[in-house]
C-alpha cells in the first residue's frame, strides 16, 4: 500500500467525530478547520496540498496546491504524524449535523468523487485533487456540481454528509435523480450529468431549482438530506432584518406587532 493503513471508530449520531488511531510513522490529513483533539506526542505539520507525491519538486508542490484554489479550499492542508512509540489519536470533527462516511478506496478502483467541501480527513498517501466536468451541460448548469474534489489512492478517506445519508447502489443502466446540492460522492463508473427539469410551470413555479443531477449506474452514490448551502439559505432567510432582535418572530402578529409595539425601524 501506497497510503498509511489507520484504523478509525466514529462516535455521536448527529453531530459526529471520527476518532484514527495511529501507529508508529502513521499519519493522517485533513482540512484547515477539521481538528478536534489529539493525544500528546503527535506532531502536526502544515503541508502544500496533501503531500501524496514524494520528489515533485517544490514547484510541483505549488502547481499540485494551485488546483486546490479551483474548488473554493486553500493551498494548504495540515499532517499530523505519530512519532513516538505506541499508538496515538487523532480527531477530526463534522463541521455541521450529518454523518461521517468512511470510504475505503480499495473497494471502490482507487477512486472516489465528492462535492468540494464533503472532504473531511483521509490517511496519509491519499491523493486529494479535482475532478473537472467534460460535459458542457455540467459546467454551465451544475452549480456545485461543477468541479468537484476526487480522493485516489489505496487508503481510507472520510467526508461528510449534511442530515442524514443515503446509499444508493445502482446497476448498469439504472438511473437517480438528484437536487444538485444534495450529492455527497459517487464513484469512479458513475455516470454523472445536468438535466433540465422541463415543464413551464415548474421551472417559473417549481421553486426547485431549474436543472438536478441524473446519475446512471453501475455504481455506488451517497445523498445528504441537508447540504450546507440550504442550511445557510435558510438562516439568512430568518435573520432579523436591521441588527435588531427579530421581535415578531413566533408571534401571530409578526411585524404588524412590531409596528404596534413601537418598533418601526426598517
Amino acid at each position: 500500500m501506497t497510503a498509511h493503513e489507520i484504523d478509525y471508530r466514529i462516535y455521536g449520531e448527529e453531530m459526529q467525530f471520527v476518532e484514527i488511531e495511529l501507529d508508529p510513522q502513521e499519519g493522517v490529513v485533513a482540512e484547515a478547520g477539521s481538528f478536534m483533539m489529539m493525544d500528546d506526542g503527535i506532531k502536526m505539520e502544515t503541508i502544500f496540498g496533501d503531500g501524496s507525491k514524494k520528489n515533485q519538486g517544490f514547484l510541483g508542490s505549488i502547481l499540485g496546491a494551485g488546483k486546490r484554489i479551483l474548488t473554493g479550499e486553500s493551498l494548504f492542508m495540515t499532517a499530523f504524524y505519530n512519532d513516538l512509540v505506541g499508538k496515538r489519536n487523532v480527531s477530526f470533527a463534522s463541521p455541521y449535523p450529518g454523518k461521517i462516511i468512511p470510504i475505503d478506496l480499495t473497494e471502490f478502483g482507487g477512486k472516489f468523487v465528492c462535492q468540494k467541501d464533503a472532504f473531511l480527513c483521509a490517511a496519509k498517501g491519499v491523493s486529494v485533487g479535482i475532478e473537472f466536468s467534460k460535459k458542457l451541460g455540467r459546467g454551465l448548469f451544475g452549480g456545485e456540481g461543477f468541479i468537484m474534489q476526487k480522493l485516489e489512492g489505496d487508503g481510507m478517506a472520510f467526508v461528510h454528509a449534511g442530515g442524514n445519508m443515503a446509499k444508493k447502489t445502482l446497476m448498469a443502466g439504472e438511473v437517480i435523480k438528484v437536487d444538485t446540492g444534495c450529492i455527497v460522492g459517487f464513484t469512479k463508473d458513475v455516470d454523472y450529468d445536468i438535466e433540465f427539469v422541463g415543464g413551464i410551470k415548474n421551472t417559473i413555479f417549481g421553486g426547485e431549482g431549474l436543472f438536478f443531477a441524473r446519475l446512471q449506474g453501475p455504481g455506488t452514490v451517497y445523498i445528504q438530506s441537508l447540504p450546507f448551502s440550504r442550511l445557510a439559505g435558510r438562516v439568512l432567510a430568518s435573520a432579523p432584518r436591521g441588527g435588531g432582535r427579530d421581535k415578531g418572530e413566533g408571534s401571530i402578529l409578526g411585524g404588524l406587532g412590531d409596528l404596534l409595539d413601537g418598533d418601526n425601524r426598517f
